[in-house]
């Protein structure tokens, strides 16, 4: 089993759950976070002074995938979260030694 991690831009959240729905992964955590990579940041005006925004909202959507959906899994998010633009994010992939579903006690794929 995997983990991924997608972090990039909020607006793109529905097109990416929907992609994800599509081949088959359910359930996902989504939080809203704040960051800057090669971006790092923009100015902004408002009332007339300029100030710089250091961080830029995005969100950060975890998932965990048997090992036969990851690569089905990175596709869709890319082509679902892709704006072609400076920010659009990036993808964290790390092993998941144990799963297990509290509620039912049931462990690893059948917990997912």
């Amino acid at each position: 089993m995997k983990k991924i991690e997608a972090i990039f831009k909020p607006f793109k959240l529905d097109e990416v759950r929907e992609a994800l729905s599509d081949i088959g992964v359910s359930g996902l955590t989504v939080t809203e976070v704040k960051g800057f990579g090669r971006q790092k940041g923009h100015t902004e005006l408002y009332r007339g002074a300029e100030y710089v925004v250091d961080f830029l909202p995005k969100v950060k959507v975890e998932v965990v995938v048997p090992d036969k959906l990851l690569e089905a899994s990175i596709d869709a998010v890319v082509k679902a979260a892709r704006t072609g633009k400076i920010g659009d994010g990036k993808i964290f992939v790390s092993d998941v030694s144990q799963v297990i579903r509290i509620r039912t006690g049931e462990t690893d794929e059948a917990a997912i």
